[in-house]
């Protein structure tokens, strides 16, 4: 019978040389933005031949791809989707501080993706709208709940949320020493208040 062992460390070692390549790609992609970062570079620091990071990745743009995966896995590691928006939002200064390779990668692509020709513009858009969606909906099924004000426009108020945190790891990519919990914990407290239903007029 043959022993399954060798195949199961031959994947495993497979397994830990693409996680290299990913972290390796995180970091110069950030650095260098990706017009500036060669697949050549990126298997050298990996220290892997270019062969080699072709076996995990086929393309640059896949590679791209990939890279964005493992920054929505690590999101969606602890969100909670039918939870409290409030929370949710508060962990976003945790994972931040958790995994600051994973935040420039995703806002050097952003802003390096504007432009409708750029590799990697539809599914920045598409993202932007799917996280807009999700808050959106969040709040909507409060509003019904009367746990959020019913005069609010749930659409706009999560472009706004949104975009408070897309600026927020802009803003902490550039200086580090913005305390990240005590602004997160702000932002939500004002957000509370401003989604609290309001009280009838007696």
């Amino acid at each position: 019978m043959t022993d399954p062992r060798p195949y199961a460390s031959l994947r495993a070692k497979g397994e830990d040389r693409r996680q290299r390549i990913l972290a390796v790609a995180q970091r110069l992609l950030t650095r260098n933005g990706w017009r500036s970062t060669t697949l050549a570079q990126i298997a050298g620091e990996a220290g892997v031949s270019p062969a080699g990071l072709l076996h995990h990745f086929q393309s640059k743009d896949q590679l791209l791809h990939a890279v964005l995966d493992a920054r929505d896995a690590d999101d969606a590691s602890d969100t909670d989707l039918s939870g409290d928006l409030i929370v949710e939002i508060g962990k976003v200064a945790d994972r931040m501080e958790r995994s600051p390779d994973l935040v420039g990668t995703f806002v050097v692509l952003l802003v390096e993706n504007l432009v409708p020709e750029a590799p990697l513009h539809d599914r920045m858009l598409d993202r932007w709208k799917v996280a807009v969606g999700i808050v959106a909906d969040i709040i909507r099924r409060n509003q019904e709940a009367g746990r959020y004000r019913a005069d609010l426009d749930p659409d706009i108020r999560a472009m706004e949320i949104v975009a408070f945190i897309n600026g927020m790891e802009m803003s902490w990519l550039l200086d580090h020493s913005i305390p990240l919990p005590e602004v997160f914990a702000e932002y939500t407290r004002s957000l509370a208040r401003d989604l609290a239903p309001v009280d009838p007029v007696n």
